[in-house]
């Protein structure tokens, strides 16, 4: 070790004292812009797996698509309201329960069931003109270019039960 002692001039300590102050002050800031881009990795995820009584018997089902409407609790943040769903329900041929989201691919407006006299049997959507077939795919030539989301559903004691509409390349 060397002897020769140099001593911390008045300059130097303040120097050092301001950086260290700085970058506590830096830090701190730092902790909530961090927390904000972190909570939603850590927050468990409800949005999957929850099914939704929407007060349709089984049994009323049938095969022409009939509109279901129903409502859901929505959490933001501290702010708690209830939120409005739709679908088109029927049976296939094959007499399985299918879930049609409403909601056109195009332009996100709502679509209906024959709701065109040009275009019976078809789903009509008429922001655009926008159509698709009884099975929800698109028809070709027309605005939308992916067929409408499936619900996933469910049949508990005679009643039809529907959760998140997944997209149909995921379905």
């Amino acid at each position: 070790m060397s002897e020769d002692k140099q001593p911390v001039s008045r300059r130097q300590f303040l120097n050092y004292t301001l950086t260290g102050v700085g970058g506590f002050m830096a830090a701190g800031l730092m902790v909530s812009p961090l927390r904000m881009a972190i909570d939603p990795v850590l927050q468990e995820s409800s949005a999957s797996g929850d099914f939704t009584n929407v007060k349709l018997a089984v049994e009323d089902i049938t095969d022409e698509p009939q509109r279901v409407d129903w409502e859901i609790n929505q959490v933001d943040a501290w702010y708690e309201s209830k939120v409005g769903k739709s679908a088109w329900v029927y049976k296939d041929e094959n007499g399985d329960i299918v879930a049609l989201s409403p909601i056109c691919k195009h332009l996100g407006c709502v679509v209906s069931w024959e709701g065109s006299d040009d275009h019976p049997n078809q789903f009509y959507c008429p922001c655009h003109d926008g159509r698709y077939y009884k099975d929800g795919m698109n028809v070709p030539g027309t605005p939308p270019t992916a067929g409408l989301d499936i619900y996933e559903h469910k049949v508990e004691n005679g009643m039809l039960f529907l959760g998140t509409a997944q997209p149909r390349e995921e379905a």
